[in-house]
């Protein structure tokens, strides 16, 4: 990976090399546009591209589905999180969280319209999940890690949209709090893909047999059933 490039108008660019790619390629993901480049390319020639297509690019951001209004019909209900939109008395917003479960409050003069509140509704959700997952997932992790013998550095928590979890060459792991929103049987089944990273470094036979050994040969039954979900609510 070469790093990430903040742009004013597209937002976060993520840059990775690529030893098989011949050209620049580019893919545009709710949370991110991510770039794929050969190895020796410039950070100038990235830069160029990036112009030549920002039409083309800033076009695809807007066909990306929109995320789904939060209102008095929103719901989660998630075997390790659970949340409610109700309406109160008060004249002001009330968030309710305890570890598994939210409820947001809202004012009877609420407009689930406005784009601003949408906004604030949408980061109070995100922050509950992000303390229920260093609360819930780095304890899992550690008692995968000693149950099948595959130790790691240190764990963080973040917000990624694009992948639900990985590994550094520092047997550093990262995962993402929509973790939280998954069964527990997908929960772990991401837990031990990254462990099984830290003695595999990629996706060779080698990695999925090992994968399959710590999931009761249910690695590609899981994968498959893991594609159903993804990284948002």
């Amino acid at each position: 990976m070469i790093g990430v490039i903040e742009d004013k108008e597209l937002g976060q660019l993520i840059v990775r090399v690529n030893p098989r790619a011949r050209r620049l390629t580019f893919r545009t993901k709710p949370d991110a546009i991510y770039v794929t480049v050969p190895p020796g390319t410039t950070n100038k020639e990235i830069q160029n591209a990036i112009e030549s297509l920002r039409h083309r690019l800033r076009a695809a951001q807007q066909r990306l589905p929109r995320h789904k209004k939060i209102d008095l019909d929103f719901r989660i209900d998630t075997p390790f999180f659970k949340l409610s939109v109700v309406t109160g008395q008060r004249d002001k917003f009330l968030a309710h969280s305890e570890l598994g479960e939210m409820k947001i409050i809202c004012p009877p003069t609420a407009n689930f319209d406005d784009e601003g509140l949408q906004e604030w509704l949408r980061k109070v959700i995100e922050e509950a999940l992000r303390r229920n997952a260093k609360i819930i997932l780095p304890p899992r992790l550690y008692m995968l890690s000693n149950k099948h013998n595959l130790p790691y550095n240190k764990v963080k928590i973040n917000s990624s949209r694009g992948r639900w979890g990985s590994c550094s060459t520092k047997k550093d792991i990262n995962l993402s709090y929509f973790l939280v929103l998954l069964p527990q049987d997908l929960i772990d089944y991401v837990l031990l893909h990254e462990l099984c990273h830290t003695r595999e470094m990629n996706h060779s036979d080698r990695f999925w047999d090992l994968l399959n050994s710590v999931t009761d040969n249910k690695a590609f039954e899981l994968r498959n059933e893991l594609k159903k979900y993804k990284t948002d609510f």
